[in-house]
């Protein structure tokens, strides 16, 4: 094995990054993990570009924030839009230094065999070309002053995703993103980190687990701990803590972890499970009616 090239490692944590004066740019700010986190980091001194499709919301944010923050009102899965977001922040406060892929949504529940066409496409441009949307313009300046980027993936990642695969295609794809980000931003002495969270107390996630019996039998599927459900400002917490330390991966709620580490294992395992359970296959059913007649 060539030592030149794997070694030798030094492992030594990067020393505390300060977000006092740095500009942080957040999609999805107008609510949830979003909302929480342009709160939390403003509160510990960063000036914030707040960013979402909702007018409304994102103003509303800002209007609490004040004078270092501003409003950004675009389309993640607008290209243009977002190269516009970038140029608007940095002209604003003449830097940018960290940026937040954190906008997303859910489909509806359905499975490949029925689901609409459009919502797939909805949830991938959204949740993941809009990650690539946000980042890419963002990379120069980023890379200037040695920042930070965050793309906010999810546990939904590395578990099945039966009736909901758009969903858990786009954020393992995020991972995969954050990943190489990790690595190529390293080289030129800034950094990247993945998010990733369970269940998270949002509308997104009341809208589809929380509003009828059948969000309710997905949900049951979902054993303790991995059903324990946290706040968005417990999640936005664990990201701007992250953000502070330069991390390479944040998790949360913890119970998470030796999922995330062995899911090699465990994901044969709950499939071969899964795909035998006669529950599942009559969730599934009750899943594809519901789609073809609503």
């Amino acid at each position: 094995m060539n030592r030149t090239l794997l070694g030798p490692v030094r492992k030594s944590a990067p020393p505390p990054y300060d977000v006092r004066g740095k500009t942080v740019l957040i999609t999805g700010a107008g609510q949830g993990i979003g909302r929480e986190l342009a709160r939390i980091l403003h509160r510990r001194g960063a000036r914030v570009a707040a960013v979402d499709v909702d007018e409304r919301s994102v103003r509303a944010v800002v209007s609490e924030l004040g004078s270092a923050a501003l409003a950004v009102v675009a389309d993640v899965r607008d290209r243009a839009a977002m190269q516009v977001a970038v140029q608007d922040t940095v002209e604003h406060f003449g830097r940018l230094d960290i940026v937040i892929a954190n906008a997303g949504v859910t489909p509806n529940p359905a499975t490949v065999r029925v689901m609409d066409d459009a919502d797939f496409d909805r949830v991938i441009g959204i949740n993941l070309v809009g990650v690539f949307n946000t980042v890419r313009p963002a990379l120069e300046h980023v890379i200037a002053v040695s920042g930070h980027v965050v793309v906010v993936s999810s546990c939904a990642a590395f578990a099945p995703g039966m009736a909901g695969s758009p969903y858990m295609v786009s954020k393992a794809a995020v991972e995969q993103f954050g990943r190489a980000l990790r690595v190529e931003l390293a080289a030129c002495e800034a950094s990247a980190g993945v998010a990733y969270f369970g269940l998270v107390e949002t509308e997104m996630t009341h809208a589809m687990l929380d509003r009828d019996d059948l969000g309710h039998a997905l949900e049951a599927f979902m054993p303790w701990p991995l059903n324990v459900r946290i706040t968005a400002a417990e999640a936005a917490t664990v990201i701007a803590e992250g953000i502070e330390r330069r991390a390479p991966r944040t998790i949360a709620p913890r119970g998470w972890q030796p999922y995330a580490l062995l899911r090699g294992v465990i994901n044969v395992v709950i499939d071969a499970h899964l795909a035998a359970n006669p529950k599942v296959k009559d969730l599934l059913r009750r899943v594809e009616q519901r789609a073809t007649t609503s």
